[in-house]
């Protein structure tokens, strides 16, 4: 697969950006699709190295522009989170599940070899039976957006079994890291330390006893680049860390990190919270030797620098 050209969709956000990069530094022509692709600042460094394509994921003509001459598509796009995907499932289901298979059977109609598919192992698994969550467990999503996550799983194995269309399912943890949106609604390492660095209070949902598994995105794309040129049985792989963190343990890593405390507002949990979401990462360990490096006090260490200087940055632009 190193002479072939990937499509990265929605390339100019958070993890598509560094899948983008991730596959530039592999020697792999690099395509990127996504809405206004030229004013995210996440891909401003990678511009004179990847083609860039801008268009709507629901609007047909503009993928197929975009898969002209690609051997391999990486969809990481996404319109709806966990929390709010239940307020309107109708449009999760429209953007999220239609939209992907309009552009499946369009990967199929132009030839396009591969699929490899971002999806969500925080939500696909519901409430756990057992912890850690290995791929074969019970998949009981609470939310829209786990659902439509896991219905793209599903077709994916019927166009392979119909078309013969090799794909490859990631069900990621909870990435965090350098390019996370700091003030956005989802990446609670992003947002708590945007929000330290503001002097403002940290909201909780719940008691602080919620646990996620936390991967640093730079291990998450060396998962991925090593799943995507794994050549085994199996087309599924979990990406964590590996290890529970609860929330007030997170807290408490951060002011280890950066070394300050903040305030907290514990605000009442929410229906779509599972209590605790931690992944089996060994099928991948296995099949690829691939392990996570960076501890979470580095990852955390790393991304407060990024938030400072980005922070910094967007104030400085509100007056000139």
């Amino acid at each position: 697969m190193s002479q072939a050209k990937c499509l990265v969709l929605g390339g100019g956000g958070f993890l598509g950006s560094h899948i983008a990069e991730g596959l530039l530094a592999q020697g792999y022509d690099v395509r990127i699709f996504d809405r206004f692709p030229r004013g995210k600042a996440n891909i401003h460094h990678l511009m004179q190295d990847v083609e860039i394509t801008e268009g709507e994921f629901g609007r047909v003509e503009d993928v197929e522009r975009a898969l002209q001459g690609i051997d391999c598509v990486f969809h990481y796009l996404g319109s709806s989170l966990p929390q709010g995907s239940n307020a309107d499932p109708y449009f999760d289901i429209k953007t999220n599940l239609v939209d992907t298979l309009t552009m499946l059977q369009t990967v199929i109609r132009m030839g396009v070899s591969k699929v490899v598919f971002a999806s969500s192992g925080g939500t696909v698994y519901g409430i756990p039976k057992r912890l850690p969550i290995d791929e074969d467990a019970a998949t009981d999503p609470m939310c829209s957006y786990g659902i439509t996550k896991l219905a793209v799983e599903k077709y994916l194995q019927v166009f392979h079994h119909l078309y013969g269309l090799d794909y490859l399912v990631l069900r990621y943890a909870n990435p965090y890291g350098e390019r996370q949106n700091p003030e956005g609604q989802q990446g609670a390492i992003a947002v708590f330390l945007s929000r330290v660095a503001m002097g403002e209070t940290v909201e909780i949902w719940g008691d602080g006893s919620v646990v996620r598994d936390f991967v640093y995105v730079g291990d998450a794309v060396d998962a991925t680049i090593r799943a995507f040129e794994h050549s085994g049985r199996y087309r599924l792989f979990n990406v964590g860390s590996g290890k529970g963190t609860s929330l007030g343990e997170l807290l408490a890593t951060i002011g280890s990190a950066i070394g300050s405390g903040c305030e907290v507002v514990y605000r009442e949990g929410r229906p779509t919270d599972v209590p605790a979401s931690v992944l089996d990462i060994s099928r991948i360990g296995r099949e690829t030797g691939w392990a996570p490096k960076t501890s979470l006090e580095d990852g955390i260490g790393r991304t407060w620098e990024w938030v400072r200087t980005e922070l910094s940055s967007r104030s400085l632009k509100k007056f000139t």
